[in-house]
């Protein structure tokens, strides 16, 4: 009997015991939902607030990039056809901007680079490189002015540069000055239309690159919604002498913030340049007789995937 009272008893405390800390984590999560809420309106609040800030006059700078990389080295890994070698890649990409808004005007700066490197360095064979070569090869800077007829619409001038840095800087090289008209339809969209724009290119072979006068179109969007901060550019250049010497550029800059300011992100470009076809096709490939008729003018493009840091 005593043994079946002590038995009762500690099923009884248990029991209790099971129960109290029921009730504790019943309550625990009933405090947590409440002061989760009022955080969620304090976050509300801020967030308005800071939408009113932005909206002031000034000076509105940011920036991003994406790092990607790896590297590897086999020794006798017979498997593959280099058993002995070393190989790596590295990625690069910048996005920074800065911008002055004013009632009556506004003066727009961007900057865009994309920088990437590769090695294969087979030991087997002494006469590989064993240096890191680049693959990817974008820089693009540019400034526009307006000043404002309406809200949305200004009239503006642009100045952009579009080169490479690491190999053969400014050949070709690419620099449109014009003037027109830019609309702003929403907000952190901009449009450029400017049908009075001069396409100067720099480059040692004046055969095949050439300087022109046509309309350039430009549209942005850059905007940043909580962790997701992301970037499309598509620049546009039609040439009024030749579509030969017409070009396009679309680049796009993808991050997510994980933990405080790192995060992970992806970039990728397309391009089509005639010109840069044809020098190809003839002062690399060696096909003196191609001409703009015969070339196959391919999409260009690239991505960068990795780590990203937001400044």
């Amino acid at each position: 009997m005593n043994i079946n009272k002590k038995l009762f008893l500690s099923a009884s405390l248990m029991l209790a015991v099971s129960f109290g800390f029921s009730q504790t984590k019943e309550e625990l999560q009933a405090q947590k939902a409440e002061k989760q809420a009022e955080a969620n309106k304090f976050q509300g609040e801020a967030n308005a607030i800071q939408k009113q800030i932005d909206a002031l006059p000034g000076w509105r700078v940011g920036a991003f990039g994406t790092i990607g990389g790896s590297l590897s080295e086999f020794n006798d890994w017979y498997s593959q056809g280099t058993p002995n070698n070393s190989s790596g890649n590295i990625g690069i990409s910048f996005n920074a901007f800065a911008n002055k808004i004013e009632d009556k005007y506004f003066w727009r700066n961007a900057l865009t680079a994309n920088f990437a490197w590769v090695k294969l360095d087979d030991k087997d064979d002494a006469t590989d490189s064993d240096s890191f070569e680049s693959t990817t090869d974008v820089f693009n800077i540019s400034s526009l002015y307006g000043y404002k007829l309406t809200e949305k619409i200004a009239v503006s001038g642009l100045g952009e540069y579009r080169t490479t840095v690491l190999d053969n800087f400014n050949d070709p090289g690419y620099l449109d000055l014009g003037i027109g008209a830019t609309w702003t339809p929403i907000e952190n969209l901009i449009v450029v239309v400017h049908p009075l724009n001069y396409n100067f290119v720099f480059a040692s072979d004046d055969t095949i690159f050439e300087s022109s006068l046509g309309a350039k179109i430009v549209a942005d969007y850059t905007r940043q919604i909580g962790a997701i901060h992301f970037k499309t550019n598509l620049s546009a250049f039609q040439s009024y002498e030749s579509s030969n010497l017409s070009n396009v550029t679309w680049t796009n800059s993808f991050s997510y913030k994980l933990w405080k300011m790192i995060g992970v992100g992806f970039d990728f470009g397309l391009r089509s340049n005639k010109q840069e076809a044809l020098d190809y096709s003839v002062n690399t490939l060696g096909n003196v007789t191609e001409t703009f008729d015969s070339v196959d003018n391919k999409l260009q493009s690239y991505y960068t995937v990795g780590l990203t840091y937001a400044f």
